[in-house]
């Protein structure tokens, strides 16, 4: 008996220390966490993180099994990494930075907007993709899920307007100033026209595509974004997502993957989203 008052002594001890200011620091903790993982998946970054975490079970293997010399030397190694960091990951911290500054740490990325409004300015990007290719006017109009395109945003002229069809193929209007680059819409909103993107250089894609087909796709290479490209040789309208082009869309086919891909996802354990299945 007397065992089990000790143990109820140290229950309420424990209970009292965890009190609601403890709880709050859990929660505020648990947010900032997820907005990082929110804010580096899909980015190089993750790969990045997970050589660490290979690391750091290296490292305690090493000790655990008394391999002084492998142990001391991922131990250095450890210590470089945490000097190499800030540069390694330079530009995810000033993307953080920016958002916290600007007021979008809190922003919801586009594919967690009301489905009416989600569905409004879908029909606005198909209505200008499927008008443009009937001018065969070339164009790239990038869409901004979770994964933040600042960086790309800041390459570009800023417009920060309300998405509409007639906006943007006034944007891709031939000889007119913002032709030439890419459109990004983050929002119900068009952030920047005249962007820079990165090329792709994978080795799968046809020679008869050109640099916005290339942009587009290694784009959607590096992050999550959608990006929706129209040829102005052949009409033909293009969809990269995830490192893939689906080619040769007409309105229907167009909308239907906007309308997959900007779905909000289901609900996942914050560990899946740095370490995904395959």
């Amino acid at each position: 008996m007397e065992y089990f008052r000790v143990l109820k002594t140290n229950l309420n001890i424990n209970l009292d220390l965890f009190n609601v200011v403890s709880i709050i620091d859990i929660l505020i903790v648990a947010f900032v966490l997820y907005r990082l993982i929110l804010l580096i998946r899909g980015t190089r970054a993750v790969q990045l993180i997970k050589g660490m975490v290979v690391l750091l079970i290296a490292t305690a293997l090493s000790s655990l099994f008394n391999l002084n010399t492998v142990h001391w030397l991922l131990r250095q190694t450890m210590t470089a990494l945490v000097v190499a960091l800030p540069i390694v990951f330079q530009p995810e911290l000033r993307r953080a930075l920016e958002k916290l500054g600007g007021g979008d740490f809190f922003a919801r990325p586009l594919i967690h907007m009301a489905e009416g409004d989600r569905s409004a300015l879908i029909n606005e990007v198909v209505r200008a993709a499927e008008n443009m290719s009937a001018s065969r006017t070339g164009a790239l109009i990038v869409l901004e899920r979770v994964t933040g395109l600042e960086e790309f945003v800041d390459t570009g002229i800023t417009v920060d307007g309300q998405v509409s069809a007639e906006l943007l193929i006034n944007i891709f209007i031939p000889k007119s100033p913002l032709h030439d680059g890419a459109a990004i819409i983050r929002g119900d909103r068009l952030a920047a026209a005249a962007c820079v993107l990165p090329l792709s250089d994978s080795r799968e894609l046809g020679r008869d595509l050109g640099t916005r087909h290339r942009a587009a796709v290694g784009l959607s290479e590096q992050s999550d974004a959608l990006a929706v490209v129209v040829s102005e040789e052949t009409s033909a309208v293009s969809l990269a997502v995830e490192g893939s082009l689906y080619r040769r869309l007409n309105e229907a086919g167009l909308r239907e993957l906007l309308i997959k891909f900007l779905q909000p996802a289901p609900a996942k354990n914050a560990f899946s989203s740095l370490w995904p299945r395959r």
